[in-house]
């Protein structure tokens, strides 16, 4: 007989935390002294808490969790520990669970960022303060690779917004992690970037990039039209005579140091020059009457049509986002020390592949009669795994069943307009006691 679905994923999950716990090294500064004696809250119950953490009073996430402790002994221990460790436990866990899910054997992966609202400190290296909000506020930045067949987060890399720098946090990445042997990696229009695609040769990428006076050299060059063409192009940071009658593009590299609260950020350039480079442009027209333009190293064995799909199924990684801040809570953290902030955001991630995982093995039973077709409520089922992840004792199949009991409907093509407001950060004070 097969072990249930979410037990093989729990049972995954706390591998990751205990290997994670007995690794204390550079996690714990304190090194052997540290969580070295018997008390009520050791490291792996530490973690294990932290990432189980919902949007309640810090007391109420300790009383849920069965913890014996007060707050400030709970925020004292946090104290000792490095957020890289959460960083550990996430990667360790897609380790241990590789997600199957492919396209034409590529994994798909989706770049794009996104801010969390801590609470106000103006000793904070995330304060932000400026002439629209002289007051100030404190934003920490997220960039994530997400996973949008899988519906999982792959890695991440976190900001203070002051110094945010997604094709900065995006280069980190592809040089620090080792990716599957056929990757594609979609982006939106922030991440177009020169130096960027030059560190993209290693997988494959999808980007859609800027049209008209804006756009890249070469591409502004190209008529208006849905089109299918190849670009070669030679990257410099040098003007001589021999450049410039070759055409080269010049990439104007300052060679003076920038302020750090600079609003100008300077172009990058992390290879020889001159360098080579090229890709594949597709244009097409949208059901508006607009055109989209897309750069990729894709072969034509990926149609025009494919590559439109492609890059609409990165939406997901934005429906991620609302999951990740309102079901899971991330909207609502514990902590106004970046340290610790930092510590809830890696278990919300992790927090968040584990429900997804699970959720894989809830069936919906969908009606003919049924005038839509339905899938599971997203935010029941990451209630329900929680408290699964936080029971000692759960049953999976139980668990698959009364995530199949809470299902939506599913209404494909809705185009309605971002409605993007701002929203302030939650007070400790003000917590819901649900």
């Amino acid at each position: 007989m097969t072990t249930p679905l979410p037990e093989t994923v729990k049972a995954e999950l706390d591998r990751a935390i205990h290997s994670a716990s007995l690794l204390r090294g550079g996690y714990v500064p304190g090194g052997l002294t540290d969580f070295s004696r018997n008390r009520k809250l050791p490291l792996e119950t530490l973690l294990r808490t932290i990432i189980s953490m919902q949007g309640g009073s810090l007391n109420k996430e300790l009383h849920d969790c069965g913890l014996d402790v007060s707050a400030s002994a709970f925020v004292q221990q946090r104290g000792k520990v490095e957020f890289n460790i959460f960083r550990k436990i996430l990667l360790d866990f897609n380790r241990f669970h590789p997600d199957p899910e492919t396209y034409r054997g590529y994994r798909i992966f989706a770049v794009d960022g996104s801010t969390v609202n801590m609470a106000c400190d103006p000793d904070s290296p995330c304060f932000v303060c400026n002439a629209s909000n002289p007051k100030g506020y404190c934003q920490t930045h997220i960039n994530p690779i997400y996973d949008v067949l899988n519906k999982t987060y792959y890695d991440c890399v976190l900001q203070p917004q002051p110094s945010m720098d997604e094709i900065g946090a995006l280069v980190w990445m592809l040089n620090a992690r080792r990716f599957p042997d056929k990757t594609l990696i979609v982006m939106d229009r922030g991440y177009e970037s020169y130096n960027l695609i030059a560190h993209l040769m290693n997988v494959d990428f999808l980007l859609r990039v800027k049209d008209g006076a804006g756009a890249m050299r070469e591409v502004a060059k190209l008529p208006m039209m849905p089109l299918d063409r190849d670009l070669s192009m030679t990257i410099t940071t040098t003007q001589t005579k021999r450049d410039k009658e070759n055409g080269y593009i010049l990439l104007q590299v300052p060679k003076r140091t920038y302020k750090q609260n600079s609003t100008t950020r300077p172009a990058r350039w992390d290879f020889p020059s001159p360098y080579p480079l090229k890709f594949r442009v597709v244009r097409f027209m949208l059901d508006t009457g607009k055109y989209e333009t897309l750069v990729t190293s894709l072969p034509r064995s990926i149609t025009p049509d494919e590559l439109k799909e492609l890059y609409h199924a990165r939406w997901g990684i934005e429906t991620s986002f609302r999951q990740l801040k309102y079901n899971i809570g991330l909207v609502n953290l514990h902590s106004k020390n970046v340290n610790s902030v930092w510590q809830e955001i890696y278990g919300a991630l992790t927090m968040f592949n584990f429900c997804s995982r699970i959720v894989r093995g809830a069936v919906v039973q969908n009606k003919a009669a049924n005038v839509h077709e339905y899938a599971v409520n997203m935010k029941m089922a990451m209630a329900l795994c929680r408290d699964y992840f936080r029971a000692p004792e759960g049953d999976g199949e139980k668990l698959l069943l009364e995530i199949a009991k809470y299902t939506e409907p599913v209404r494909p093509n809705r185009a309605d307009a971002r409605n993007l407001r701002p929203k302030s950060f939650p007070g400790f004070t003000y917590r819901v006691a649900a």
